[in-house]
């Protein structure tokens, strides 16, 4: 009898422990067709009134929008959070992305030369510059610094023109490796840049409002290979930062491969020629103890990583706090921009604001 009531009060502890365990296991939260928005951010262990000053300062430097999420849900938000305001190089962090599930299926192999798949330009590339991978292109390694579409005068200044390096070894943020990734998604796909973004991320995570129609080709005489610039909201651009967050899962889906998540955003090299301190493939990646860091005026977490736009567009991404800050500008208006170091002051202060 002794022995019966013991067996039974352990089994008692034994059930109520994992009533307990799950009881305090909930799922993920994932936004539905629109955001939940806190009412309370403090309940998201975050300062109202901390946050409230983050957005004061945001209105001194022609800030048009913010999306605070943590936790998949939005915690603040301000501006023109609706708009569609425009990627500029944000698109190459989409398109990293996108890269994942055809590398997973051997649709592309990214250890294929650009001479493998006959991708050339005008003028012609070099034996040596045709050896490059593709690999080498998305961590921006290629060697290839043929005029390219879309550079920014900065770009076109810190071009090593006249370099020769073998491919693979030598980082210069890119634009004809961006653009002729665009170029190689599509012949070994098959399918056109902006319908594939639609179908393969955004409809699978219930973007509220981008579609295949938001995006266009800028071409010209520099390259045949185009630039994809498209415009989207910070909402939808949250969404993107949360499936990345989510290591490519959107509730029981695998939208992106996890594995190629963690390979596109982790540190391949040091991004000191452009004042940050490293790169993935096609991201921002933040690395402790190199010469500059993630953004000035703040502390980023090694982990951490950002897409990035000219003008003052962010994606940023915290896996350690659990943390998504959407930075929008109204780059539409010709010279209206937002500098690095204003918005890692921003981002200093919504970091303050966590209790």
């Amino acid at each position: 009898m002794h022995k019966n009531s013991f067996t039974f009060r352990t089994l008692l502890i034994v059930i109520s422990f994992i009533f307990l365990i799950s009881s305090c296991t909930e799922p993920e939260r994932y936004p539905g067709e629109t955001w939940d928005i806190a009412e309370n951010p403090e309940k998201l262990g975050f300062c109202s009134d901390k946050l409230a000053k983050a957005k004061e300062y945001s209105k001194t430097i022609n800030t048009a929008a913010v999306v605070i999420v943590t936790d998949g849900m939005i915690v603040d938000e301000w501006g023109e959070v609706n708009t569609k305001y425009m990627t500029h190089s944000i698109r190459k962090s989409f398109l990293s992305a996108m890269f994942g599930n055809y590398v997973q299926d051997i649709t592309i192999n990214i250890d294929h030369t650009v001479e493998d798949i006959g991708i050339d330009d005008d003028p012609p590339l070099t034996d040596l510059e045709r050896s490059a991978t593709i690999r080498d292109l998305l961590k921006s390694r290629s060697g290839i610094y043929h005029d390219a579409l879309y550079e920014s005068q900065t770009m076109k200044d810190l071009k090593p023109t006249g370099l020769i390096v073998q491919p693979g070894t030598f980082w210069y943020y890119n634009n004809w490796d961006f653009n002729a990734l665009g170029t190689i998604f599509m012949q070994q796909t098959g399918k056109d840049f902006f319908e594939a973004l639609e179908k393969d991320i955004a409809k699978p995570i219930s973007m509220e409002q981008f579609e295949a129609d938001d995006g266009w080709y800028v071409t010209g005489d520099e390259s045949i290979h185009a630039a994809y610039p498209f415009s989207i909201d910070a909402r939808d651009l949250a969404r993107f930062g949360l499936l990345m967050l989510r290591q490519g899962r959107w509730e029981d889906k695998q939208v992106i491969p996890e594995q190629w998540v963690l390979e596109s955003t982790r540190y391949h090299s040091d991004a000191t020629l452009y004042n940050s301190d490293g790169y993935g493939y096609m991201w921002w990646v933040a690395r402790d103890y190199n010469t500059f860091p993630h953004l000035p005026y703040v502390n980023i977490p090694e982990g951490s990583y950002s897409a990035r736009g000219a003008g003052g567009h962010y994606l940023l991404i915290i896996p350690e706090y659990d943390l998504i800050i959407v930075h929008r500008v109204d780059t539409y208006k010709p010279g209206n921009r937002v500098a690095e170091d204003e918005f890692g002051k921003l981002t200093n202060m919504i970091l303050e604001a966590k209790l």
